[in-house]
């Protein structure tokens, strides 16, 4: 790796490391979301506070800096001789920021808007999908971490067919999908023993979304 593609990842990192749901709690007077409900620092946990606007913000701000991190370096990168390699490696960097941030003690959030903001940053339709499959299993069964996770166990057979199985992008999205996966860890047990709260639950539960 050039000094030039190392600095682009640091910087995506440190992009990512911005948790919305902590900086958008403290700016409208609310509790830090890592006091209540599943102490995760995310739009689902920020919206157990009953502020529908905070949560969307946060979901914004998290799916914003995805793109951004992958965007400034598809656009400044080539005039530094990067390519496709160091988008990639920009886009996990973002990832790995938003879910171990430096500036919050290494504890941040499950990745899933972030991760919609690289999808994004990678290709318009590939995010379309990924949002697309969220929003439908949400819709049909009201939990978040199980959207979650069908979206992105989906995410890389999308991207096999919409970017190809030879470009970067595509093992990109297979590491996306086990990064994000490997955070819903704790959901999955709470899945399969029929505990997981729904969308919109005002639960107590630490290993929640």
């Amino acid at each position: 790796m050039t000094t030039t593609a190392f600095a682009f990842v640091v910087a995506a990192y440190l992009i990512g490391s911005l948790s919305f749901a902590v900086i958008v709690s403290k700016a409208m007077g609310m509790a830090d979301p890592r006091s209540y409900g599943s102490g995760n620092p995310g739009a689902t946990n920020v919206l157990r506070s009953g502020k529908k606007l905070a949560a969307a913000l946060t979901l914004l701000g998290d799916g914003v800096k995805g793109w951004v991190a992958v965007a400034l370096t598809a656009w400044f990168g080539p005039q530094y001789g990067l390519g496709e390699q160091a988008i990639a490696m920009s886009a996990l960097a973002v990832l790995i920021g938003h879910m171990w941030p430096v500036f919050f003690g290494f504890k941040g959030g499950k990745g899933v808007a972030t991760a919609v903001g690289v999808l994004l940053g990678f290709s318009p339709w590939l995010a379309l999908a990924a949002l697309a499959t969220w929003l439908f299993v949400a819709f049909v069964l009201k939990i978040s971490s199980l959207s979650a996770i069908v979206a992105c166990v989906l995410t890389p057979v999308y991207a096999y067919f919409i970017v190809g199985p030879q470009s970067v992008y595509f093992g990109s999205c297979v590491i996306i999908a086990i990064l994000v996966v490997h955070r819903h860890k704790s959901n999955l047990i709470k899945l399969l023993t029929g505990q997981e709260d729904k969308i919109g639950d005002k639960g107590t539960d630490k290993s929640s979304s």
